[in-house]
């Protein structure tokens, strides 16, 4: 039994490497490059892969590539943090983006990066490298920010510990962060100066669900001396509506 057992959890670890294997980068991949990505023998990722594509959680292109499948997509939609913080929070993204035309994020923390949940972005707004789905470092973000200065304690020492530089701006002294998180706590907002690309500045508030953070907020503009205070108070509103819409409701949190 202990041997059957083990060959299970073998072949579900091998199928989950499998679907691991495609990120914001690698969207599609032929049946070698899976084989090579994940170290499995291609005999076996042909299999997986198969098997994989049968259940619909993978998808075969025209030219023999595979993508992740529309299964997969629809599983994803019962996820909490689609079905219940993007939906809550999808009334008053549009509110802010209509009122600002400014990128405008919705994030949860996954680890020790910050996970976009939701964006709205239009022709005039400030380009950004962030896209529904990927993760970028907590230090270098504003919506990162605003969820680090409210992460457990082993959080922040393992986030303190890969303060890596992006830009030229990229806070990377560990003393200046803290400061910078106690001031997130104290005023309500985090904010960023061409921390993560070039000519975008970020200001960002938490959303809470409660007493718990469950998510951050924020907007890119290209400069943020100029109406500051009226785009804090914008993601204040917009913040605590989400909040709103979440209370009474299970707690959306992403760990």
């Amino acid at each position: 039994m202990a041997g059957n057992s083990s060959a299970a959890r073998s072949v579900t670890s091998r199928a989950l490497d499998l679907l691991g294997a495609f990120d914001a980068d690698h969207r599609s991949l032929s049946l070698s490059d899976l084989a090579r990505r994940t170290e499995i023998p291609l005999a076996t990722a042909h299999r997986l892969v198969a098997e994989l594509q049968k259940w619909g959680a993978l998808a075969r292109e025209p030219d023999g590539s595979y993508v992740i499948g529309r299964r997969i997509w629809q599983l994803g939609l019962l996820a909490p943090v689609q079905s219940g913080l993007r939906q809550a929070a999808s009334p008053f993204l549009h509110d802010l983006y209509g009122a600002t035309l400014a990128t405008v994020h919705l994030a949860v923390r996954d680890g020790l990066e910050v996970l976009y949940v939701d964006r709205l972005a239009g022709h005039v707004s400030v380009p950004v490298i962030s896209k529904v789905g990927s993760r970028l470092p907590l230090h270098a973000t504003g919506v990162g920010k605003a969820l680090l200065a409210y992460a457990p304690e082993d959080v922040l020492v393992e986030a303190l510990k890969r303060l890596t530089r992006i830009t030229a701006y990229t806070v990377t002294q560990p003393a200046r962060l803290l400061e910078q998180l106690r001031r997130v706590r104290a005023e309500g907002y985090a904010t960023t100066g061409e921390e993560m690309s070039l000519g975008a500045c970020s200001v960002a508030v938490p959303v809470r669900n409660g007493d718990q953070v469950v998510a951050a907020l924020g907007i890119v503009v290209p400069d943020l001396r100029r109406q500051l205070p009226r785009m804090v108070s914008a993601l204040q509103v917009a913040a605590h509506g989400i909040g709103r819409t979440l209370a009474g409701t299970p707690s959306v949190q992403w760990k």
